[in-house]
């Protein structure tokens, strides 16, 4: 890891490659909304999302997968009918965040307090 890229002394956070990573997976539901998509391929509808997280409102999982969709990580396709259908899946950029989320999953079994 190349520390100069990620954490450089006198620049704001948000202007460092790990700022920008952090932008893009803050927030309290982002990983988990990922984390079910990449479960439940190849895709999962918003009523099976919010049934899985269980504690997210209707409003916040529509903000952030909103969020998601904006910045490429999620796929977001709408049918034309009614009742009407949306499906969403993670885009490959998306996918390429996966195995950091699997890491911070391993790395929190390993060191959680019990």
């Amino acid at each position: 890891m190349n520390s100069e890229t990620c954490s450089q002394t006198g620049i704001n956070l948000q202007e460092t490659d790990f700022g920008y990573t952090l932008s893009l997976v803050s927030g309290k539901y982002k990983m988990i909304v990922m984390y079910w998509l990449n479960e439940n391929k190849p895709v999962m509808r918003y009523n099976e999302l919010k049934r899985r997280i269980g504690t997210i409102s209707f409003k916040t999982l529509s903000n952030t997968l909103k969020e998601l969709e904006q910045d490429g990580i999620i796929n977001r396709v709408e049918y034309p009918q009614i009742p009407p259908k949306v499906e969403y899946s993670l885009t490959k950029r998306g996918e390429s965040l996966m195995p950091i989320l699997d890491l911070m999953c391993e790395w929190g079994g390993k060191n959680r307090q019990t």
